[in-house]
């Protein structure tokens, strides 16, 4: 299972925002489409809101890939 780290700059990212950043989707559609089928895990849970926070320390799993969201060494 492949394993992403996504760096987060900021407090969080959303969930849709945060596949297409990790080019696990195409388009913002195709995100919201994959996450209310109820396609995408957030720390071993269906999360069906597209707008979901995801803040560092989470992790999120789509298909066969898991993102590890971590803090941003660089940010204040």
């Amino acid at each position: 299972m492949p394993t992403l780290e996504f760096e987060l700059d900021r407090d969080y990212v959303e969930l849709k925002q945060l596949l297409k950043l990790a080019d696990l989707v195409t388009s913002g559609g195709e995100a919201k489409t994959v996450i209310g089928d109820g396609q995408v895990l957030v720390d071993g849970e269906v999360e069906l809101r597209k707008a979901c926070k995801i803040r560092a320390g989470q992790q999120v799993q789509f298909a066969d890939t898991v993102i590890h969201v971590i803090a941003d060494s660089d940010a204040p």
